[in-house]
């Protein structure tokens, strides 16, 4: 069994109280790493030492230039060992191989990104209306950030956040999921081959009562980034507040994928499979709403069923596997419970509705993927993140009333459709409540384009140039150039 250290100002620690905690395997239910079980010491300890980085020591003293080929470095370091971290993400979160592979393989593109966009951070000179003054501004970087990622896609989503942080010149601490630590701690090892300097980079793992609390609240936090459910997101906003500090929060989804009668019929289908099926549904941005003209509604439905039929459960390590288990055995109970709740409302499930029967699954933590006919969007299956496998078949007749349906829910974080007909394309896109609308496609994200939500999905926008924004503070410089000091008693 695999026993990890936590990264703590260029150290690698067990926890103050020496305890662990197990990682289980989603495919067969075992145990395969401990982890330091960190508390509220080893919080403080890395925001101390993210802080003395901050503050003293070489990272302040690099240029920009400098920050950003660190950057570039650590993009090379996550290329070369692409295959090792997904394989370690597989093993902790059972999400397919190919999916995690694609992902480990990408990820390098938002250390070049924004490590390219580190010293063309500029102020501005300011045509001020005041005479005999120079005015000109500043961005500077925060401080110490925290960045608090869920077990769906660790590494990736610390990317969002800890790119654009450190392109600014901040330190950082992060903590991802107490189900899916590991992927993270092995990526501390190439951030230290990287060169960045100690307390740079830290890596606390825990859980939340302890960890996440402590860095939530810590003095020396400027900001804290996080991605996780609308629960979680609302108290680390609540707790952030107190002393104002400056969050990033990507939360919930219930996005609508609508298919309108002249779509391009085998491209929806394609599309809307993979809106849900993909990564077992375990994404916040999951087609888990699907809306179909009633024209084509049967039709469709019949298409969708069948082709979801044929997916292939099983070792989310083998290429062939095409539907992996569920990561954590608590998401396992709900999305089950979830189903019952959709029967009891009325709902239809026209496919699977449970676990597998197959004996070699019986192990892992899998649910079949499950479609649900003559679902209302009043119904707790269309209204409330499930966040698996589960599909909420809704039908409708005209543009309007689509609209109207998915903008009816209190998420709105992403949301996508098919049809030919280019002033529909217009028209939807701009009426659709959603920080991300996609148009003949979906799932598709880039390190170039902000992403975020509307409504209870959060607040600000990771990635893009926009982003890097947020991780930094303009300060206004004035420089009088007069001979002689104005009366003290007015103002300038």
């Amino acid at each position: 069994m695999q026993t990890y250290k936590m990264f703590i100002d260029g150290k690698w620690e067990d926890a103050a109280n020496g305890d662990t905690f197990e990682t289980k395997n989603p495919f067969n239910g075992q145990t395969w790493a401990a982890i330091p079980k960190g508390g509220r010491e080893d919080a403080e300890r890395a925001v101390e030492a993210a802080h003395g980085a901050f503050t003293s020591g070489a990272w302040p003293k690099l240029t920009a230039s400098a920050r950003g080929h660190l950057l570039r470095r650590l993009g090379d370091l996550i290329a070369e060992n692409a295959e090792h971290l997904a394989t370690i993400e597989v093993t902790d979160n059972g999400k397919l191989i190919n999916e995690m592979l694609f992902q480990l393989k990408y990820i390098p593109q938002w250390y070049y990104y924004f490590g390219g966009l580190a010293d063309k951070i500029e102020g501005a000179v300011i045509p001020i209306d005041k005479a005999d003054t120079f005015n000109f501004t500043r961005n500077e970087p925060l401080g110490v950030c925290v960045g608090i990622t869920p077990w769906n896609s660790p590494l990736l989503l610390l990317a969002y956040k800890l790119a654009p942080a450190l392109a600014a010149g901040n330190t950082f601490v992060a903590k991802p999921s107490e189900f899916t630590s590991a992927s993270t701690l092995e990526f501390a090892k190439l951030v230290e081959q990287a060169g960045f300097p100690a307390g740079v980079f830290n890596v606390v793992t825990g859980f939340g009562a302890d960890v996440g609390e402590t860095l939530t609240t810590h003095k020396y936090v400027a900001k804290i980034a996080f991605t996780g459910s609308e629960g979680t997101g609302r108290k680390i906003g609540e707790l952030a507040a107190r002393n104002f500090k400056k969050v990033t929060l990507e939360l919930g989804g219930k996005s609508p994928h609508i298919v309108f009668d002249d779509a391009e019929i085998d491209n929806a289908v394609n599309g809307v499979i993979s809106g849900i099926f993909a990564a077992t549904g375990q994404t916040c941005i999951a087609g888990s709403r699907l809306l179909v003209q009633r024209k084509i509604h049967d039709q469709f439905l019949e298409k969708i069923v069948n082709l979801a039929k044929t997916a292939r459960m099983g070792d989310p390590l083998l290429t062939s596997t095409q539907v992996g288990p569920v990561t954590t055995p608590p998401q396992l109970e709900k999305i089950l419970s979830y189903i019952d709740i959709a029967k009891g409302e009325g709902a239809e499930c026209v496919l699977g509705g449970g676990r597998p029967d197959n004996p070699e699954l019986s192990k892992g933590w899998f649910v079949e993927p499950t479609i649900f006919s003559g679902v209302r969007n009043d119904m707790r299956i269309a209204q409330e993140e499930v966040f698996g496998p589960v599909l909420a078949v809704i039908p409708f007749d005209s543009d309007e009333e689509a609209v109207h349906i998915a903008n009816d829910t209190n998420y709105g974080l992403a949301a996508g459709f098919w049809t030919q007909d280019m002033r529909r394309i217009l028209k939807v896109s701009a009426a659709i409540q959603a920080g991300t609308v996609w148009v003949n496609t979906y799932r598709v994200i880039s390190y170039m384009s902000p992403l975020g939500g509307y409504k209870h999905s959060g607040i600000g926008r990771e990635n893009g140039i926009a982003s890097i924004q947020n991780y930094m503070q303009t300060k206004s410089v004035m420089i009088s150039t007069a001979e002689d000091v104005a009366n003290p008693f007015i103002m300038r």
